[in-house]
């Protein structure tokens, strides 16, 4: 089983989770493809008072043939002299969308099982290329994807899929149609059953407060999530709902779902991270292979002291583990000459 890690943008806690996670004894039976700076890298451990002696690779190295164990992929991107930890810049957003951008490229040439990142900064990424979205987005040019994915965010006990993502607020209801949300409920069901987990009980989050109460607080409820539950319950979707998205975890937690499809992107992450934060994980799904990163953000503010909390981000190496390994069997392709330094995804989908 091989992982292709991504270290995350330089000025947050990313770089000493990468080197925690690397030492930690679950990644013993991991092979792992680390991409980035070895600068990052080893200011990472210094960071988190760990040692590391990874063998350094060029990217005509990387191929369907690799050795196993763990190596570094040193791309030098990103120097760390006069960076400010703690701050966004245009140089660790630069080498973020690159580190990202080749470890998609080795999971879809088979060459890893899974895609892994630890987090990005998403100012830092749009002030190196304004076009920059979000990771869906940026996957789909990449992988140059026939349908886009989706985000979930994973807690042992409840799994929460999205229909919309990072849109403004406003323009969340105008974006919501019953093919949408159907499409979404398809894929929950379909990733959830790709992770062992068949037959999956989904609870469809209302968008308006009380359901829309009778077309007292909105009419979507009724005209646009309510036919795409019962068009799923048609297919054999175990789906339900709308339900009022202030118990709609309540029920999930006490036994009734195992995955609430909420609207749009807060509808669901506050009751995700109020549950979990320290252990979510967020999956994007839909890709042919998982792409996994821990739930929460940069941590700007504890960047460089050494205090990162591993449990998140060693939550998602094992479930992306896990995910791979109930996954097809792929076989790996050589890569093209000068991939690694290739501009990738020189547009991005916008993602809703």
């Amino acid at each position: 089983m091989r992982i292709a890690l991504a270290l995350g943008d330089a000025g947050g806690v990313g770089p000493e989770l990468a080197a925690k996670l690397l030492t930690h004894d679950d990644m013993k039976a991991m092979d792992v493809i680390v991409v980035g700076d070895a600068r990052v890298l080893e200011m990472g451990a210094r960071h988190a008072g760990v040692t590391l002696d990874l063998p350094r690779i060029g990217a005509d190295q990387v191929g369907p043939d690799m050795a196993p164990g763990h190596v570094l992929l040193d791309l030098a991107n990103c120097a760390v002299d006069g960076m400010t930890l703690g701050q966004s810049s245009a140089h660790a957003g630069a080498a973020s969308l690159q580190n990202f951008g080749c470890v998609l490229q080795l999971a879809g040439a088979g060459i890893a099982d899974a895609a892994m990142f630890t987090p990005f900064n998403k100012h830092s990424m749009r002030l190196a290329r304004p076009t920059y979205v979000d990771e869906i987005g940026f996957i789909d040019a990449v992988l140059n994807a026939d349908r886009s994915g989706r985000e979930f965010n994973v807690l042992e006990e409840v799994w929460n899929a999205r229909v919309t993502s990072h849109i403004p607020l406003r323009k969340v209801a105008e974006t919501l149609t019953t093919e949408r949300i159907l499409d979404s409920l398809r894929l929950t069901a379909e990733v959830m059953g790709g992770a062992g987990k068949p037959g999956a009980r989904i609870g469809v989050a209302a968008l308006n407060p009380h359901a829309g109460d009778g077309g007292n607080f909105g009419h979507e409820d009724d005209e646009i999530l309510a036919p795409a539950v019962a068009q799923a319950v048609a297919l054999g979707i175990d789906a339900k709902g709308p339900i009022p998205s202030d118990t709609v975890f309540v029920r999930a937690i006490r036994g009734e779902f195992d995955a609430v499809l909420t609207m749009y992107h807060d509808q669901g992450q506050i009751a995700m991270k109020l549950m979990g934060f320290d252990r979510g994980v967020t999956l994007i799904a839909g890709y042919g292979f998982p792409i996994v990163t821990p739930a929460h953000g940069t941590a700007f503010d504890i960047a460089g002291q050494g205090r990162a909390d591993l449990g998140a981000t060693l939550t998602a190496a094992r479930l992306g583990r896990d995910l791979a390994a109930l996954n097809p069997a792929r076989t790996p392709r050589a890569l093209p000459a000068g991939w690694a330094q290739a501009e990738v995804a020189p547009t991005f989908l916008v993602a809703e």
